[in-house]
């Protein structure tokens, strides 16, 4: 029977996956996506290859993990941004300027760098949920304002994002303008 560290085997099974999960992240801030393995997590941490299996079957299942937890996080960041501003314009602002900082802030550039990983199926499943919980309050602010197909348009939003994300970890020198450029794309089209 493995030694526990933790008062029951619950607490020390969610303190190991905390740590899993938290060198996983830092694997890939370190070494880029190419360096994470179940066999390079199980050296990082210490532990053996079958016992990482009792957390983690796959891969993916590595990969979508680590999305999963961090996607309720930015949804709340994303909620409690649009709940400031008045005004569609302002609300979309506010859920750009956060999805923004949050995607390229160091801390989470392993998630983001993860979700645009080429994984299998279930994995993207996973990641799907936990993104349309993230578009949530996008779309609740677009219905409001009375814009037709606000889940379309929450999507098309979120693109804009994401290729603003890709342009700044890319160009980190010109995050602001990236930023602005996004801003007026996403508020006001083209005009």
């Amino acid at each position: 029977m493995p030694k526990i560290s933790e008062p029951t085997v619950a607490e020390h099974r969610a303190r190991q996956l905390r740590t899993l999960l938290d060198t996983a992240r830092t694997l890939v801030a370190e070494e880029g996506i190419e360096a994470l393995s179940l066999a390079a997590l199980a050296r990082r941490v210490g532990l053996s290859r079958p016992s990482l299996y009792e957390y983690f079957r796959s891969k993916d299942d590595l990969v979508a993990a680590i999305v999963e937890e961090e996607l309720p996080r930015w949804a709340a960041l994303a909620e409690e941004a649009l709940a400031g501003p008045a005004g569609l314009e302002g609300k979309v602002e506010a859920y750009v300027r956060v999805l923004l900082e949050v995607m390229t802030d160091g801390r989470h550039a392993a998630a983001v760098a993860l979700a645009e990983h080429a994984l299998a199926e279930p994995a993207l499943e996973r990641i799907r949920v936990g993104h349309a919980q993230l578009l949530r309050p996008l779309v609740a602010a677009l219905e409001d304002a009375g814009v037709p197909e606000p889940e379309l348009r929450a999507e098309l939003i979120q693109g804009l994002v994401d290729a603003a994300a890709r342009l700044a970890q890319r160009r980190p020198g010109d995050v602001a303008g990236i930023v602005d450029a996004t801003l007026a794309q996403a508020t006001r089209g083209l005009s």
